[in-house]
C-alpha cells in the first residue's frame, strides 16, 4: 500500500515536472521559479521520506531543468542563424534579379559576349596578317620580275593608265562621296597632276586604288599600285627599309586626338591631350600614329588603352557607338572628320572636342618604289611646279598667256621672263629615254589641278581662290593655311620648291 501511493506520488511530480517544462519552454517561467514550484511540490508528498533521498531528487530535478534551458538556448540560436542566412539568400536572389532587369535578356548578353570574341578574333588575324619586311621584300621582288629593269613610267604609258594608291574617307585629302561618286582632296589632285604631267588624261586614266595603313607599302612594292599618295609619313625605317622613296611632301602635318564630351569633357581635360588619363583611343595599325601615342603619353605618365583598328572607317565607327573615348590621327584628319560628324548626326547629340597639341612632326607626301628615279623625279618635280607656279603668279586660268608673255624675246633676243618660261615650256630632263614628258607638262599639270594654292583651296576651302593673291584670300577653311607651315615660304610657311631650271 505505501509503495503504490509513492509511486502515485512520484508519477503526479513526473506529471508536475513536465508541465513546468512546457512553462519554460514558452518563456513562461524562469529557472529560479520552476525550482521553487518544484520544491513545493514535493516538500509535503516526501515530508515523509528521508532526507538524503529528498535532496537527490532536488539535485536531479535542477539537472533536468540545466539540461532543458541548455537545448531551449541552442534551438534559439540555430533560428537565429537559420534566419540570417534565409535573409542573405534573399539579398542575393534580389541583387541578381536586378542585374537580369538591368543588362536585359541572358540571350542577349551572350551574342553580345559572342559578337565581342568575334570581333577579338578578327582583330588578331589582321594583326597576324599585317605586312612583314619579309612580305614587303617578296612583293618587290616579285614586282622587279614582273616589270624587268624597265622604269615605272614606262609601264604606266605602255599600260594606258596609272595606279594611284589613295584614301578614300579622308575629306580635305583624300574623300570619296559614296552617293555621287567623286573624288576629292589634295591627294587626289596631286594624283591628277602626275597623269596629266606624263600625257594621261586625269579624268578617264587614273585608277584610284584603296590602300589602308597596313597594306599600302606592300601594294606598292608588288606593283598593285604605281604611286602611293595616300597622307603617308616620310620617316627613316619607310624610307631605308620599305623599298620605297619618297617624293614631295605635299602637306605638313602633326598628330592629333578628336574626344568625346561625353566622357571627357574638354573643360574639365583643360583641351588638353593630359587630361585624357585612362582613355580608350582608337588608333590606326601599321601607322606611326602608334608609336607617336605611346611615346607623348607614355613620356608624361598619363595611363591609356590602345584600340587598334584597320582604317579610319573602322575607327569612326567605334568612336560613334563609345567603344573609344577618343580617335586620333594626323590634324588634317581629325579636322576633317569633326567637321563631318558634326555635319552628319552621327553622334546623336554628344559634343566632340579637339585636343590643342601636335603632338608629332607629320611630313606627308608620295611615295615611289625604290630604285626607279625616273618616275620619282617626275612625282616630285610635278609638286615642285604647282608651288614654283603658285610663287610666279601662274594659275590655271593663265597659264597659256603667261607662257606667251614669259617666252616672249626682249630687244636682246632673250625671253622676257626665263624662270616662268623654262617652267611652262622645257622638258627639264624629266621621263626616261623611252617617254620624256612634254616640253609643256606643266601647263597640263595646271590645267588638271592648278597651282598649289589653287589646289590647297579646293581640297579645305571654299575654291574660288585666284590662285595668286596668297593664303589670306582663301574663304571658308576647314583648314586655313595662313600662319601654318603648309604656309609658301614667302607667308612663313615651308612650302619652298627648289629652282626649276
Amino acid at each position: 500500500m505505501f509503495e503504490s501511493r509513492w509511486v502515485r506520488q512520484l508519477e503526479s511530480v513526473e506529471s508536475g515536472n513536465n508541465s513546468i517544462r512546457v512553462l519554460v519552454s514558452r518563456g513562461i517561467m524562469n529557472r529560479g521559479t520552476t525550482v521553487l514550484i518544484v520544491l513545493m511540490m514535493i516538500a509535503v508528498p516526501l515530508a515523509g521520506c528521508a532526507g538524503g533521498d529528498l535532496e537527490q531528487q532536488i539535485s536531479d530535478l535542477e539537472a533536468a531543468a540545466d539540461v532543458d534551458q541548455a537545448t531551449i538556448d541552442g534551438l534559439e540560436s540555430s533560428a537565429e542563424a537559420d534566419a540570417a542566412t534565409i535573409s542573405a539568400l534573399e539579398g542575393q536572389v534580389a541583387s541578381l534579379e536586378a542585374q537580369i532587369a538591368a543588362n536585359g535578356d541572358v540571350t542577349e548578353l551572350e551574342q553580345y559576349n559572342a559578337q565581342l570574341i568575334s570581333e577579338n578574333t578578327q582583330l588578331q588575324m589582321d594583326l597576324d596578317n599585317s605586312p612583314t619586311q619579309a612580305d614587303v621584300d617578296d612583293a618587290y621582288q616579285q614586282g622587279l620580275l614582273a616589270g624587268g629593269d624597265t622604269s615605272t613610267l614606262d609601264v604606266i604609258l605602255a599600260r594606258g593608265t596609272m595606279k594611284c594608291g589613295v584614301k578614300e574617307s579622308q575629306y580635305g585629302m583624300g574623300y570619296l562621296d559614296a552617293a555621287t561618286g567623286v573624288r576629292s582632296g589634295l591627294d587626289i589632285s596631286y594624283c591628277r597632276a602626275v597623269a596629266a604631267a606624263i600625257g594621261l588624261d586625269p579624268d578617264t586614266d587614273v585608277e584610284y586604288i584603296p590602300a589602308s595603313g597596313s597594306d599600302r607599302f606592300e601594294k606598292l612594292a608588288s606593283g598593285v599600285i604605281d604611286v602611293l599618295i595616300r597622307t603617308t609619313t616620310w620617316t627613316t625605317s619607310r624610307d631605308a627599309d620599305l623599298n620605297a622613296d619618297f617624293a614631295g611632301m605635299n602637306f605638313f602635318d602633326g598628330q592629333g586626338i578628336l574626344v568625346r564630351e561625353d566622357v571627357f569633357p574638354a573643360a574639365t581635360a583643360g583641351n588638353s591631350a593630359a587630361g585624357l588619363n585612362g582613355a580608350n583611343i582608337c588608333v590606326g595599325i601599321g601607322t606611326t600614329t602608334e608609336g607617336n601615342m605611346v611615346d607623348w603619353f607614355s613620356s608624361r605618365d598619363i595611363s591609356f588603352t590602345s584600340v587598334p583598328v584597320a582604317d579610319a572607317a573602322e575607327a569612326t565607327a567605334k568612336f560613334i557607338d563609345g567603344s573609344c573615348d577618343a580617335f586620333t590621327g594626323d590634324m588634317s584628319a581629325m579636322v576633317a572628320k569633326k567637321w563631318q560628324l558634326d555635319g552628319d548626326g552621327s553622334m546623336n547629340g554628344v559634343d566632340i572636342w579637339i585636343a590643342q597639341e601636335l603632338m608629332s612632326k607629320e611630313p606627308l607626301g608620295a611615295a615611289t618604289r625604290d630604285m626607279d628615279s625616273d618616275f620619282k623625279d617626275v612625282v616630285a618635280w610635278v609638286w615642285y611646279g604647282m608651288v614654283t607656279a603658285e610663287e610666279m603668279g601662274v594659275t590655271s586660268g593663265n597659264y597659256a598667256a603667261k607662257a606667251t608673255e614669259a617666252c616672249a624675246l626682249n630687244d636682246a633676243g632673250s625671253a622676257a621672263d626665263p624662270g616662268m618660261c623654262r617652267l611652262l615650256t622645257e622638258n627639264l630632263g624629266l621621263g626616261t629615254a623611252t617617254n620624256p614628258l612634254a616640253g609643256t607638262w606643266m601647263q597640263a599639270v595646271l590645267s588638271a589641278a592648278g597651282n598649289y594654292g589653287e589646289a590647297y583651296d579646293d581640297a579645305f576651302c571654299a575654291g574660288d581662290y585666284d590662285g595668286v593673291s596668297g593664303s589670306a584670300a582663301m574663304n571658308d577653311c576647314l583648314i586655313s593655311r595662313a600662319g601654318t607651315l603648309n604656309a609658301l615660304v614667302s607667308e612663313g610657311g615651308i612650302q619652298y620648291a627648289p629652282p626649276m631650271r
